[in-house]
C-alpha cells in the first residue's frame, strides 16, 4: 500500500512538475481607442472615446511556439455620437473574454495572436435617454506584440465587434446597426516560465 501511495504521490508531483513548465500567469493594463462601425447615418456622427482595460491572464504553452492565452479584463468602449439635435457619450463597461491563439518565436520575442471575444456588460453611462445598451457583445481580435525574456511585454490588438451595441433612438425611428470597434494598447507582466 506504501509502494502504492508512494507512486501516486510520485506522479503527481512530477505531472505538476510539468504542468508548471508550460503555463504562465499574468497582469494587463492599457488604453482603449473605440469607435462605432456599422450604418452611417449622414446626420449622425460618430468620433473615438478614450477609455481603458485591465486584468489578467494565464498563457497555456503547447511547445515553444503555439500558446492558447485567455483572458479576463475589464474594459471601457463606445463612441462620442453628435447630431444635429443633440450629443450623446455612447459608453459601456464589460467584463471581456478573449481567447488569443498565439504563435510566438521560441523563448521570447515578437508574437501574433488572434481568437474571439465575449463581453458582458456590467455598468454604462449613456447619458439619451433613448438609449439602451445590449448586456452582450462578441467580437474578434487579432493583435501583435513584444515581450521579453523577464515576462515584460507590450501588446497592440484590433477588436471588431460582431454584435450591436445597443438601441439608439436619434428620433424618427431611426436605430443605426452599431458595433464595438476598439484598439488596445496593452503593457503586460506575466510570471512562472518566461525563458
Amino acid at each position: 500500500m506504501k509502494k502504492v501511495s508512494l507512486l501516486i504521490a510520485s506522479a503527481l508531483l512530477l505531472s505538476t512538475a510539468g504542468f508548471s513548465q508550460k503555463f504562465q500567469v499574468g497582469l494587463k493594463a492599457g488604453a482603449n481607442v473605440s469607435n462605432f462601425t456599422g450604418s452611417d447615418l449622414q446626420n449622425v456622427k460618430t468620433n473615438t472615446l478614450v477609455g481603458f482595460h485591465a486584468g489578467g491572464l494565464i498563457n497555456l504553452k503547447f511547445g515553444p511556439v503555439f500558446s492558447i492565452q485567455p483572458e479576463l479584463l475589464v474594459s471601457s468602449q463606445g463612441a462620442k455620437l453628435e447630431s444635429s439635435t443633440s450629443k450623446e457619450n455612447f459608453k459601456a463597461t464589460y467584463a471581456t473574454l478573449p481567447i488569443m491563439l498565439k504563435l510566438q518565436s521560441p523563448g521570447a520575442g515578437l508574437y501574433i495572436e488572434a481568437g474571439p471575444q465575449f463581453g458582458l456588460k456590467i455598468g454604462d453611462n449613456a447619458s439619451g435617454t433613448n438609449t439602451d445598451v445590449k448586456n452582450l457583445d462578441a467580437a474578434l481580435a487579432a493583435g501583435v506584440g513584444y515581450k521579453s525574456s523577464i515576462g515584460l511585454g507590450i501588446g497592440a490588438r484590433y477588436i471588431a465587434g460582431l454584435s450591436k451595441v445597443g438601441d439608439i433612438d436619434f428620433g424618427g425611428g431611426v436605430n443605426p446597426d452599431y458595433k464595438n470597434s476598439t484598439i488596445q494598447i496593452s503593457l503586460f507582466y506575466t510570471i512562472f516560465n518566461n525563458k
